[in-house]
């Protein structure tokens, strides 16, 4: 895997480096043009998919951080060793595209000088660490790839818990309730082929069989009768999918309507919560297994930031824009305690000062510790659909 990662790092680099500019709009925490990085200023950047059939899942990232930006500077700004900030979310919309993510980030640091670039794809995350140690900023990374924080790079902060932790628990469920047939048919993301490469020998090692393996390419297709006709002809007692959460729940719909009796296993990226926007009910998602809605968390910030975001968004939050928002915060205390707003190695030593500190009501996820690599440790919240019903799924 790590040769994989070094190959895409190269191409990723070369990409870039044909790049023109982004055409992309740039926004900020207040939706007003994005000014320049005045004295009492953190620029924020943020590159991820603002058109496209991932634009939902970018926008709720991006509303996280930008919700955090907002009380921030609400509240008066914070203070770095005596001196007063404030916040400046900048965002430009990469497609959910890697190449334009490398360059959106040149561009950040080049017009804003970004200390910290937030991303929500594991695409846009190795096309920065190309060069983000070098230029010295700080990835915040939304993906819960593995290599992004095993790869040695120092300036990566990976937000969401490690997808590998979910393989166990999600096949013993799976495995236990439906059989031992499974189709694939994940994202055709390179997070989604690293996911299927971590499922497939687990489960095989359980006694399964994996009975169809494709993948679908969410970017251009829209209509998956046909693949996932394909994979029932099979005859598979649980189907693999996962992505961004809208076309996810579209393929476990259509699954349905062709008679698809069995379970799913639904990648951490797509959010059950969501995929009932497109579905209208959980009954269509029985038998799934993924990861515990934000909504039916008792992390003790989770109420009051579930009333405030749906004040402003008129929707419940979703873990995109909770994780993001926690992590604003995380970065910011960190500041504080690193006595500095703009020097990204010193922000990066303090993190763990940043999770010590977190105000309690900002506890929308319980994350006590980041490891020696740059990832965030947090509880593993599994659930499964029975019944219509979320159901929590105890993770040993």
């Amino acid at each position: 895997m790590p040769g994989k990662w070094v190959f895409l790092s190269v191409i990723f680099a070369l990409m870039i480096s044909l790049s023109a500019c982004s055409s992309s709009q740039q926004t900020t925490a207040n939706g007003e043009k994005a000014g320049s990085n005045d004295e009492g200023t953190v620029n924020i950047g943020y590159t991820g998919p603002l058109s496209g059939p991932a634009a939902f899942y970018g926008e709720r990232t991006l509303n996280g951080v930008k919700m955090a930006a907002e009380e921030i500077n609400d509240a008066g700004g914070f203070e770095v060793n005596g001196k007063k900030y404030k916040l400046n979310v900048v965002s430009l919309d990469d497609k959910y595209l890697p190449n334009e993510a490398g360059a959106n980030a040149k561009r950040l640091m080049q017009e804003n000088k970004t200390p910290i670039i937030f991303t929500p794809h594991s695409g846009g995350v190795a096309a920065l660490q190309v060069f983000n140690q070098m230029e010295k900023f700080i990835i915040g990374a939304y993906t819960s790839e593995p290599q992004i924080t095993e790869n040695g790079n120092k300036l990566t902060v990976r937000i969401p818990p490690r997808y590998d932790g979910y393989i166990e628990p999600f096949t013993q469920y799976a495995m236990g309730k439906f059989g031992k047939k499974i189709a694939f048919l994940p994202t055709a993301s390179q997070y989604g082929k690293d996911w299927a490469e971590e499922l497939q020998p687990y489960w095989e090692e359980q006694g399964g069989k994996v009975v169809y393996n494709s993948s679908i390419d969410f970017a251009k297709e829209t209509d998956f009768f046909t693949i996932v006709t394909n994979a029932l002809k099979e005859n598979p007692d649980v189907l693999f999918i996962g992505g961004p959460s809208e076309p996810t729940a579209k393929v476990a719909k259509q699954a349905r309507e062709l008679g698809f009796k069995g379970g799913f296993i639904v990648m951490d990226q797509a959010k059950f919560d969501e995929m009932k926007k497109v579905t209208d009910t959980y009954d269509v998602l029985n038998g799934a297994v993924g990861v515990m809605p934000l909504v039916n968390s008792d992390s003790p910030g989770v109420p009051n930031f579930v009333k405030n975001y749906n004040e402003k968004y008129n929707v419940d939050p979703g873990s995109e824009a909770g994780l993001n928002y926690f992590a604003t915060y995380a970065f910011i205390e960190a500041m504080k305690a690193a006595g500095t707003a703009d020097d990204p190695e010193k922000i990066m030593a303090h993190m763990q000062d940043g999770l010590d500190n977190m105000p309690e009501d900002k506890k929308v996820y319980l994350i006590p510790t980041i490891d020696e690599q740059g990832g965030f440790d947090a509880e593993l919240t599994v659930a499964a659909i029975e019944d219509g019903k979320i159901v929590p799924i105890k993770v040993e």
